[in-house]
């Protein structure tokens, strides 16, 4: 039985054309509103006295949102509503995190700085390899199986885990703890949506062979 709710881009194109339409302008700007949010918190915290070395993550969320502005058509797409909020809430939560004023970091600042430099390093290079294919809900832009996709099949939300714990260390709250934690789980739900569309691809089967593992090298 085939799953209507996945449909290549093309097939859809002539018959629900409003509905994809709909769907990809109102994803970008949903990720645009949610990046003017965390760059006035943390423009603002700045000029309250905060340090400048949010300005790393908030870069490394900034050229996710210009690659999801740029991107290409899918070649399929889910229409599934969950994992639309699945893809909405593990976009959405690393967005919402808040600079800790006057709150002693957890670890020196410079380790802090080099785990968020080390995961916008590994995301800027996961994105060029990955470059117009890139988006938020579950989709296949074509597959993508060279540089960082050897290490694990996830290599931008691995960047993004690591660059969050710099930022979480740097600006120990419970609300950034609880805002990366329920992230982290739809993340991985949301991975094993984007895996259920993949796995149309006639490429999959290798590339999951190639690249055993998700997330985390030896361990997801």
């Amino acid at each position: 039985m085939v799953d209507q709710t996945l449909a290549p881009a093309p097939a859809k194109a002539a018959t629900q054309p409003s509905v994809l339409t709909a769907a990809d302008l109102g994803e970008k700007a949903f990720v645009l509103c949610l990046f003017a949010l965390m760059t006035t918190r943390v423009v603002q915290s700045i000029g309250s006295g905060g340090t400048w070395l949010n300005l790393l993550q908030l870069s490394a969320e900034g050229l996710a949102v210009i690659l999801i502005l740029l991107r290409k058509p899918a070649k399929e797409l889910s229409l599934k509503p969950l994992d639309w909020l699945l893809a909405v809430g593990a976009t959405a939560a690393p967005l919402l995190v808040k600079p800790a004023l006057h709150v002693a970091a957890l670890a020196p600042a410079g380790f802090c700085a080099g785990l968020m430099l080390t995961g916008l390093l590994f995301q800027v290079i996961a994105k060029l390899t990955l470059r117009l294919s890139f988006g938020m809900a579950p989709a296949n832009r074509g597959l993508k199986v060279s540089g960082p996709y050897r290490i694990v099949r996830h290599p931008i939300y691995a960047a993004y885990l690591i660059g969050q714990i710099g930022f979480l260390l740097l600006n120990p709250s419970l609300w950034n703890a609880a805002i990366y934690g329920v992230g982290l789980v739809l993340q991985i739900f949301r991975i094993a949506a984007e895996e259920r569309v993949l796995a149309h691809d006639a490429g999959f089967t290798a590339f999951r062979a190639q690249t055993p593992y998700r997330l985390i090298p030896g361990l997801y």
